[in-house]
């Protein structure tokens, strides 16, 4: 039986047709992605811009409502929600985003301007994702890194550097970022899933345990969290040689 994609190839997968102009394959892949992490505004984001090209305006506003809810600074998903609200001639609603818009742009806590910063950071992350597809982990690393410094609040990047870092040996550093990831949002599952991960290699057997038991909590039906408790707990009861 052929396993199913994960989280990461969903998203992949999906920004690949999204690239050749394929919007519903593209809105399958992320709709999944957004059913197993809620809390994930990029995605929500991409949904709308799905649903938009679609020709299904008033559901894409809804996704970009669910992006500003769960990132309140996102900068292109207010542009988006205005933009879209424009069309729909509900130009009230519309200045409102635009100037949600602009208000985050000014308190976008990075170097540059929001919308200009936003497309630096994605492009950031591209490259780490090539490096990454490469096996180029530390490179990816350094990609993920700039892209966090450029948009701080772009929680899917920090989760990406964080498992990156644990990927290279580094679990510490893994664990400070996914920390800083949780924070901003505790409701971030995959980040959390890899806060286990990275507490894991790092030894911590009981706090891997405590974060991958968090997950299930916020989503019983995550087939690779159960498969890493299940690898835990096995380990766990089976005696040490000596």
């Amino acid at each position: 039986m052929a396993q199913d994609p994960t989280t990461d190839q969903l998203i992949s997968r999906g920004k690949e047709a999204f690239s050749r102009n394929a919007y519903l394959a593209a809105l399958e892949d992320f709709e999944e992605v957004v059913r197993r992490e809620p809390g994930f505004a990029d995605m929500h984001n991409l949904v709308g811009l799905c649903l938009c090209l679609l020709g299904r305006p008033e559901a894409a506003v809804g996704s970009f409502d669910r992006a500003v809810e769960v990132n309140p600074g996102y900068v292109e998903a207010h542009l988006n929600r205005a933009l879209t609200l424009n069309d729909l001639g509900r130009l009230d609603e519309a200045r409102e985003s635009f100037e949600r818009a602009a208000g985050a742009d000014d308190s976008a806590n990075g170097p540059f301007p929001g919308a200009v910063s936003a497309r630096l950071a994605n492009k950031h992350a591209e490259l780490g994702d090539l490096y990454a597809e490469a096996g180029a982990l530390a490179e990816a690393a350094e990609q993920y890194r700039h892209a966090c410094r450029i948009r701080p609040r772009f929680l899917d990047l920090r989760n990406r550097l964080g498992r990156t870092l644990v990927d290279l040996g580094r679990p510490e550093e893994g664990a400070a970022e996914l920390r800083a990831a949780l924070e901003a949002n505790p409701s971030f599952t995959s980040a959390r899933a890899n806060l286990g991960l990275a507490l894991y290699r790092a030894g911590d057997l009981s706090g891997a345990e405590t974060e991958w038991e968090r997950c299930l909590a916020q989503q019983p039906g995550n087939a690779q969290v159960g498969g890493y408790l299940g690898m835990l707990r096995r380990q766990r009861r089976t005696p040490s040689a000596g």
